[in-house]
């Protein structure tokens, strides 16, 4: 039988010890990392519920809010958020490439305000606009900004779920462009079979574009008796034009365009100024009427 050394057996109990004591910093680590985790845990929970230290502001643009003042008004029954979605793309000579962005910029803040219980999420401004190298569609032209179905897809998904994380209970989709309808309908889809043991649902309200479009072109000739009489060849119409003015006219080159008697749009004078204005105004509030009542009768059912 083989005799262990003294020194073997020293060996031995000094890597005994070594590990006992790696084991129970070990331990030690654990727990103070345990403590720190509840420490800002409480901490959070507090901060959360902190009450606000100045009067909320108003807005119904969910980047223009506080976080404080987002959490208020969801536990106050705020708890429908718009996503628009927009575009930059080719518009003729006369519009700017932010088209839609301008036009739900006037539109959301109306569909929520008439809603009562909904805000808009910041306006998704990159969306599909053709494919990008070789060029389709408005990426034919220079300045338009095109996303692929995926990368659009991915996009919307991530700020869906963003705000379901933040508490709102109705996620609703809106696009004023008709290469964006196919994405959001897969998104919705999508996260509607996700989310279908939670409290948060997902729409998409296809109802902002078709038929609202269609619908707000025959509102505007029965009832404001506002009718094209030629189709100049832009991407442009009397619709899309009026509403762009009740944001901002300059994005239609009014001023411009006034100098050198181009005033028009497919026989449509939009001269003088505040008369234009006030026609997309009354287009915005037919519009975002009939987007408000599908939006109630999708989020009813």
């Amino acid at each position: 039988m083989k005799t262990m050394k003294t020194s073997d057996i020293s060996n031995s109990f000094l890597m005994l010890m070594l590990a006992v004591l790696s084991m129970t910093a070990q331990a030690q680590t654990v727990q103070t990392s345990s403590i720190v985790t509840a420490q800002q845990e409480a901490e959070l929970t507090i901060q959360l519920a902190a009450n606000r230290p100045i009067e909320a502001g108003q807005s119904y643009w969910l980047e223009e809010l506080t976080w404080m003042e987002i959490r208020d008004l969801i536990a106050d029954g705020t708890t429908t958020i718009l996503i628009p979605t927009g575009g930059i793309e080719e518009n003729g000579p006369y519009l700017t490439t932010g088209k839609h962005n301008l036009i739900l910029e006037a539109t959301c803040p109306e569909i929520a305000e008439k809603l009562g219980n909904a805000l808009c999420a910041p306006i998704i401004k990159f969306v599909p606009e053709g494919n990008i190298e070789p060029p389709s569609g408005s990426m034919l032209f220079p300045g338009t900004i095109s996303l692929t179905q995926a990368t659009f897809e991915a996009l919307l998904s991530d700020i869906a779920s963003s705000l379901k994380q933040s508490g709102f209970t109705d996620i609703v989709l809106i696009g004023d462009s008709g290469g964006n309808q196919r994405g959001m309908a897969n998104v919705a889809t999508t996260l509607s079979e996700i989310w279908s043991k939670d409290i948060t649902r997902i729409h998409f309200v296809r109802e902002f574009y078709d038929p609202g479009w269609e619908a707000t072109e025959q509102y505007t000739e029965t009832e404001l008796g506002i009718a094209e009489s030629r189709h100049d060849g832009y991407h442009d119409d009397i619709w899309v034009t009026a509403m762009m003015m009740v944001t901002d006219p300059e994005q239609v080159r009014y001023r411009q365009r006034v100098e050198v008697g181009l005033g028009s749009i497919n026989g449509i004078s939009i001269e003088p100024l505040d008369e234009a204005v006030q026609l997309g105004r009354k287009m915005i509030e037919f519009r975002a009427g009939f987007t408000a009542d599908a939006i109630r009768d999708v989020v009813s059912n």
